[in-house]
């Protein structure tokens, strides 16, 4: 029995009066109508309409049972008005999981930008290094990171890609030197960054001549996000991987230089996932279109940021770049030597 159905048509008979006349404004019959609410009143127990052949009349349970009718139905016609609008117009609250490095180096200042535009979606942000089931754990959108995707049965859109670097400190480099070619990584301390998008114990390592793969079988320090190997890196503990958007603040001040220039490892994709195409709630398909436009923006200009102010091979322990410019060894002008022009 569709009972909301049947609610809606003794109300249209309350109404207008006769069965014909809601018949007519619901465009069914007469005899429909009417089977309608009889089997309304046998499902209730209770008889709603005194029948005549020239009338009809509420009984008193009838009256009572309009009023719980209407507002039942106002409340439902009201729930799919905000659901049409949901998808028509971006507004609510948007539940969003994202990796911590991404979000914190990307996703606040798209959050920013995009709540400008849509002021009346609101967001509750979840950062972890995994990813999640979003129907099971509640979100309509994550953004994560990863070389592929599982099948998740999820819609995925990608948002760009990202890729990782070989960093050091200034004083690690005029104390250690720095490497020219992969193999020369073995003599270093290799720092291990713990993530589910990394491998832990080796590094596959993409240069000018193909791909090389570099064991890390021992490492004097090992920690499970970037933001903490990065200042590790900074103390001088050793050489260690970091995505570029982690990498870029260090670059640009001096804390960190950037060794094998001419390699880079990890590369990633930076992927949205949400649950269903059809019928999609706006504030969803426009924070997906938001991003689509602003990230692989912001990640190019973080590219060409690292690749300006990359470790230059070919002087001894190896040449950074300053802010202006102009060429540096560990903190000191660099010495006169041919360099590799890679950047």
């Amino acid at each position: 029995m569709d009972i909301l159905f049947n609610m809606r048509a003794f109300v249209c008979v309350a109404e207008t009066g006769s069965f014909t006349a809601a018949a007519q404004r619901m465009d069914l019959t007469t005899s429909y109508i009417s089977r309608a609410v009889a089997t309304l009143e046998t499902h209730l127990r209770t008889r709603l309409l005194h029948r005549t052949t020239r009338r009809i009349a509420l009984t008193e349970a009838g009256q009572r049972y309009l009023h719980r009718c209407e507002q039942i139905l106002g409340y439902i016609e009201e729930a799919e008005a905000e659901a049409s609008e949901a998808h028509a117009r971006p507004v609510g609250n948007l539940k969003v999981h994202a990796m911590t490095g991404i979000s914190q180096h990307y996703l606040i200042k798209a959050i920013a930008g995009y709540s400008e535009k849509y002021p009346d979606v609101s967001f509750d942000l979840t950062l972890a290094n995994r990813t999640t089931d979003i129907l099971d754990e509640g979100y309509d959108i994550s953004v994560v990171i990863a070389q592929e995707l599982p099948d998740s049965g999820f819609i995925s859109k990608q948002l760009g890609t990202t890729y990782s670097v070989l960093c050091a400190s200034p004083g690690y480099v005029e104390k250690h030197g720095a490497p020219r070619q992969p193999a020369d990584l073995s003599r270093h301390r290799c720092l291990r960054l713990v993530n589910n998008v990394m491998a832990l114990d080796k590094w596959l390592l993409d240069g000018p001549d193909g791909q090389e793969l570099v064991p890390v079988t021992q490492t004097p320090f090992q920690v499970n996000t970037a933001d903490a190997m990065t200042e590790a890196i900074k103390a001088g503990i050793g050489i260690g991987v970091l995505p570029v958007y982690s990498a870029i603040s260090g670059l640009k001040d001096g804390s960190l230089m950037r060794v094998l220039p001419s390699h880079s490892l990890f590369p990633l994709g930076i992927y949205a996932l949400y649950p269903s195409r059809q019928f999609l709630d706006a504030k969803i398909r426009t924070w997906v279109e938001f991003l689509r436009e602003f990230l692989p923006e912001r990640v190019a200009a973080d590219e060409q940021a690292v690749a300006a102010f990359s470790l230059r091979l070919g002087t001894p322990g190896g040449a950074g770049l300053t802010a202006n410019g102009a060429e540096v060894f560990a903190g000191k002008p660099a010495p006169t030597a041919e360099r590799d022009s890679t950047s």
